[in-house]
């Protein structure tokens, strides 16, 4: 019998839930975050033995999370997520590689004199995760996820397959609807990642806004593109775009027409277009989408 030996593994803390409230008088800013941290390095001793010397509780890369948040305070998230994964590696010899995934949940003022009083806004969820190793080698990756968009015309579907299954009826003109996850990686470190994910985002909708549509797959790419023709600090980026198919409605029962007025949102089952676009001279960086 071959030997067996100890495979790939990480650890860490998933989704420690993080408000920071500034407060300038009566004048306060919010900051809300979900913060995962992962490690791995010296890690086999406790698995195969449960010798626990080389490992970092996950309580304490809870409290770590805390603990900056008071001590450095909390603006970009990418800038936050590389504070701590670069104090993983630094502080513990037996850490070789730390990822860190920030999600943060935007909140608007309720307007008039309340200055402390906030709204949860409904829109998408700003994404980074970074990696960090003992070799000096950092990736970002900024992102967004739950963007959702539709084009009521401007969209096309035809020229398929057709096989013995295939019911679908070819379309010249369909409402095309999808919630937009993004991710993106950028080149190099030092961004100005606010303005860059203001910059991304406005691409991507506008771009999806301009492309007349033959498939999903094309407006991806156009997507894709244009951020990469537009933005000089991401070098790639990856989507994952589900299609939220709206069907009309048969309304000849009724005595009624449907000239592409009437739908039915169907929520599942739904297709799901995944796929990158990146500069041909990218530099190779493979863990930053693990």
């Amino acid at each position: 019998m071959p030997d067996v030996i100890l495979g790939p593994n990480r650890y860490g803390k998933a989704e420690t839930r993080l408000v920071r409230v500034v407060r300038e008088g009566d004048v306060h800013h919010l900051k809300d975050l979900s913060v995962s941290s992962s490690l791995s390095g010296d890690m086999e001793a406790v698995h195969l033995t449960g010798d626990n010397a080389t490992v970092l509780p996950t309580d304490s890369q809870k409290n770590t999370v805390y603990a900056f948040a008071k001590k450095h305070g909390v603006d970009q998230i990418e800038d936050f997520a590389l504070l701590l994964a670069r104090h993983y590696v630094a502080s513990q010899p037996s850490i070789d590689h730390a990822r860190v995934e920030v999600e943060e949940y935007a909140w608007e003022r309720i307007g008039g004199d309340r200055p402390h009083s906030f709204a949860r806004k409904g829109g998408e969820v700003r994404t980074c995760v970074v990696h960090h190793d003992r070799d000096g080698r950092t990736t970002v990756v900024s992102g967004l996820k739950d963007l959702v968009v539709l084009n009521s015309t401007g969209s096309e579907f035809h020229g398929y397959i057709q096989d013995e299954y295939t019911t679908l009826p070819p379309t010249t003109d369909r409402v095309l609807a999808t919630a937009v996850a993004a991710r993106w990686r950028h080149a190099s470190e030092g961004t100005a990642y606010g303005k860059s994910y203001e910059e991304v985002r406005r691409c991507l909708l506008e771009a999806f806004a301009d492309t007349h549509s033959l498939s999903l797959q094309q407006t991806l790419y156009a997507m894709g593109k244009r951020v990469l023709d537009t933005r000089g600090e991401v070098c790639e980026i990856r989507f994952a775009m589900p299609n939220k198919h709206h069907f009309l409605v048969d309304l000849s029962p009724f005595g009624l027409d449907n000239d592409n007025e009437v739908y039915f949102a169907a929520d599942r089952p739904y297709g799901l277009i995944e796929g990158g676009v990146l500069r041909e001279d990218a530099p190779d960086a493979a863990f930053a989408w693990e």
